[in-house]
């Protein structure tokens, strides 16, 4: 038995349910793009830890900064007292975030607990109970959160009633829309669904907040029309609702700027932030402005741990790394060499269905040649076979490859991890791969 198989037999028969289920590895190390299982076995990472991690691992700088900081002082809860690092970053924090004007933040643990206080301050500001969410979006796994979700049954399945308020409107995703359908009446259309709980059941007059992912994570990797953006925004501010963005999977530089609200011109009144802020360490923050953040008074939003010494150092170490190694531009950079290789993949293989890149960051939809319909069953081929070959890859949604690399990836790196990919495009062409044994356990 290798020590993969003993470390997870044992891990077994104490932890519940809680992983999503893809490859049978524990992992012992990682180093810039690279992971190591507990049997030595290398792999390019293509999933930075779910885009927690896009400064790679174990990087010197952010390692340094924990260490230093551990031998000081690790945790004094800042519910009662300030300390160095949060002070140093919640100046540095408000200064990135893409919002005009007097700027506070409230530290959180998760990015979960984020998107709860933006339910809490949206809440508190406006005096208004209702919340508007879309289809597709994963905003973290606490009742708040989830109940604001829609990207898995899993995630309300016997654990209803859900947070009451919530009203979900579908998601302008790349699926929706219809064949020879324009961009403008794509637009319209799906703005009209947006607009149908405020013109049937839903006053616009009690709602508090409309919380969008510019560009949807784990509903696909996809980015909203820039015009259907400018509507929603425009009629948030014309009805007093609080316009909210979640930039935990999709900003710290991720989608080739800081923030994926960015790619629209738009501010928001108030944004998430978890996942790489810290580089994976669990620190969150929501982000908003001042007069929105000040509506709520102590205890309403304060954690024992959250904003403590070593994670905020962990994140001045991070946003360093960031400006120093020019991240964001790289992000950018490889973002046009991985949407190249794909571009030429697309052309070799017909599976390869429609994709999306947005900095190193992109959805890649593997369907069936004949109908194009979505094809699970090949992702799963592809992604298990990818695996195999020295890459970390998952699905989304059952047929999209998840593609979200460390911004730190060296390029010769990349160009492998190009290369095991086409190698497993061009076996599953071939009619050479087959399914794991588990392959009904696999995914989302």
């Amino acid at each position: 038995m290798s020590e993969n198989q003993k470390l997870l037999a044992s891990e077994n028969q104490h932890l519940s349910k809680q992983r999503i289920q893809y490859y049978n590895i524990a992992i012992e190390s990682g180093h810039g793009a690279i992971i190591t299982d507990a049997d030595g076995n290398d792999y390019i990472d293509l999933l930075a830890s779910a885009s927690s991690t896009n400064t790679g691992h174990a990087h010197p700088h952010i390692a340094k900064a924990i260490a230093d900081q551990a031998s000081k002082l690790i945790q004094y809860t800042p519910a009662y007292f300030a300390n160095i690092p949060s002070i140093k970053l919640t100046e540095r924090l408000c200064n990135l975030a893409p919002m005009s004007g007097a700027v506070k933040l409230s530290w959180g643990n998760s990015g979960s607990d984020a998107n709860d206080a933006i339910i809490k301050f949206a809440r508190g500001y406006t005096g208004r109970q209702y919340v508007v969410s879309y289809t597709g979006a994963y905003h973290g796994s606490t009742y708040g959160s989830m109940s604001v979700s829609s990207c898995s049954l899993n995630m309300a399945r016997k654990m209803g009633p859900m947070l009451p308020g919530v009203v979900k409107v579908p998601y302008p995703d790349a699926w929706s829309r219809l064949a020879d359908e324009s961009e403008d009446d794509f637009v319209d259309r799906m703005f009209a669904a947006f607009k149908l709980p405020f013109e049937t059941y839903l006053p616009a007059e009690e709602t508090a907040v409309i919380l969008i992912e510019p560009i949807q994570g784990d509903g696909g990797i996809t980015k909203a029309p820039q015009k259907y953006m400018e509507k929603v925004y425009n009629f948030a501010h014309e009805h007093g609702i609080l316009f909210a963005v979640d930039e935990i999977n999709q900003g710290m530089g991720r989608t080739g700027k800081w923030w994926s609200i960015q790619h629209f011109g738009i501010e928001p009144d108030l944004m998430s932030v978890g996942k790489s802020i810290a580089s994976g360490l669990p620190l969150s923050a929501v982000i908003g402005k001042a007069e929105i953040m000040d509506s709520l008074d102590s205890p309403a939003n304060v954690y024992t741990t959250a904003g403590n010494p070593v994670t905020t150092a962990a994140s001045l170490a991070t946003i360093d790394v960031i400006e120093d190694e020019h991240l964001v531009e790289r992000s950018a950079k490889l973002g046009k060499v991985a949407a190249d290789f794909f571009t030429k993949e697309q052309a070799k293989y017909p599976f390869i269905g429609d994709f999306r890149m947005y900095g190193l960051n992109g959805g890649i939809d593997i369907v069936d040649p004949n109908t194009k319909e979505p094809d699970k069953a090949a992702t799963t081929k592809l992604i298990y076979r990818m695996f195999e070959l020295g890459v970390i890859i998952i699905s989304l949604k059952g047929n999209v490859l998840r593609f979200q690399p460390p911004l730190v990836i060296t390029d010769k790196q990349l160009q492998q991890a190009f290369k095991i990919m086409d190698q497993a495009f061009s076996e599953l062409q071939a009619g050479n791969l087959k399914l794991p044994e588990n392959a009904e356990e696999i995914g989302w």
